[in-house]
């Protein structure tokens, strides 16, 4: 029997361990999803703020969509969120449902044993019943047994004792856990009717938009090719110039007949700020005190018509009338760009890594100067025909483009 326990206790202990990794993960997945759903409601309460704003303004119905669109992306990731939060708490809910049917009958089963042993100590409470079971011992050895016997019973009726005590206090906590976990089940569901309700109604209004804009497809999709004409142009333009920089650092350094696909010739000091600036790779803060993503990084599809594709090598926060630009990280403003036809961009430098804040109408920086993070770099410029304030925010590695949401904190959601 002995031998039969020493091999099973592997298994056993196999299978705590697997159940303690399985709740621990269960909870990490609760935080983690909570975590999710709070960054989504406040991305919507954003959202809410910023619509509200802008009621009185007078939007293109090209903005309107690309609101609508992102706002639509937002309340379905929510919804995503809450039903599988919802789905979590069901399975919770089932498992201490099953656990507290499981502690009601060990417990009945303790309180059961308790009482026979509540009765037999009765039958044998008085001390000269105790001594004559002693005394009437064939021999010293036999006495010793049955004084061992006493003890332990006595003992093992203590443990009992406090063992019914934990089970009920395990019972009673397991109850509250259920209550609190059906609670919260209710909410989300509670949650989710508004959200989807929420989503009907920007649905609606979607598709009344997408009605207008149909109509006159022709119109909207020539626009659209305008901005990126206009897009193209521009980083055409940036590209130039951080190539003119590349040659320049390298002149400066001695190094003649270098291409930009070499790169700047960085100083011991620029060397040790682009350190700094990629180990914050993922954690750099917003551009932009408030704003959404109205356009990502890379080539995707328009979104009144699929067939248009719009190229960003940036994206595209939509913020409030007034908005500040602000530095991502310490830098150097390498340059102030005035391009015509074309609102001021400002370049920093941070080694060999240039951040661009394009779109300002005002600029309170100038070529030279040193910038620390989040310090305001100048205001965004607010379109008077559409009411529309966008930043156009990109990051290059030398000559290349990076995708600004690997290192931006939280910058995508959806």
């Amino acid at each position: 029997m002995i031998y039969f326990k020493n091999i099973l206790r592997p298994y056993f202990l196999l299978t705590f361990f697997l159940s303690g990794m399985f709740a621990f993960s269960q909870g990490n997945k609760r935080e983690e999803l909570e975590s999710r759903r709070q960054e989504l409601r406040q991305e919507i309460q954003k959202i809410n703020t910023l619509q509200a704003e802008n009621k009185s303004k007078e939007k293109s119905e090209l903005s309107l969509i690309q609101e609508y669109d992102y706002k639509i992306s937002i309340i379905n990731n929510l919804i995503k969120v809450t039903n599988q939060q919802a789905n979590l708490l069901t399975r919770d809910i089932n498992n201490n449902q099953n656990k507290i049917t499981n502690l009601r009958k060990e417990l009945e089963t303790l309180k059961e044993d308790y009482a026979g042993m509540v009765v037999k100590s009765y039958k044998s409470k008085n001390q000269q019943s105790r001594i004559m079971f002693l005394l009437s011992s064939s021999d010293f050895k036999q006495a010793y047994k049955r004084l061992q016997y006493i003890k332990q019973y006595s003992d093992y009726q203590k443990q009992q004792g406090e063992a019914i005590k934990t089970k009920t206090a395990e019972l009673q906590q397991t109850n509250r856990e259920l209550a609190k976990q059906k609670e919260d089940k209710q909410q989300l569901i509670a949650e989710n009717r508004e959200l989807q309700k929420s989503l009907e109604k920007d649905r609606a209004q979607h598709q009344s938009i997408m009605s207008s804009i149909r109509k006159n497809i022709s119109k909207y999709a020539s626009q659209i090719k305008q901005k990126q004409r206009e897009a193209d142009r521009i980083d055409r333009e940036i590209e130039n110039i951080i190539k003119a920089a590349i040659a320049s650092s390298n002149r400066k350094a001695g190094n003649t007949n270098v291409s930009a696909s070499s790169g700047f010739a960085l100083t011991a000091e620029e060397k040790v700020l682009a350190s700094n600036f990629v180990s914050n790779k993922g954690k750099l803060p917003w551009p932009l005190e408030r704003g959404r993503v109205t356009v990502r990084y890379g080539t995707q599809p328009s979104s009144i018509d699929r067939s248009l594709t719009i190229k960003s090598n940036g994206v595209r926060i939509a913020t409030e009338k007034g908005a500040q630009a602000r530095a991502v990280f310490n830098g150097e403003v390498s340059r102030v760009v005035l391009i015509r036809n074309a609102n001021p961009i400002v370049m920093i430098r941070h080694g060999n890594y240039i951040t661009v804040y394009k779109n300002l109408s005002k600029v309170y920086v100038k070529e030279g100067d040193k910038v620390t993070t989040k310090q305001a770099i100048g205001e965004v410029f607010t379109n008077p025909a559409d009411g529309d304030t966008v930043l156009s925010f990109s990051i290059f590695k030398e000559t290349q483009t990076e995708n600004p949401a690997s290192w931006i904190y939280k910058l995508l959601l959806n």
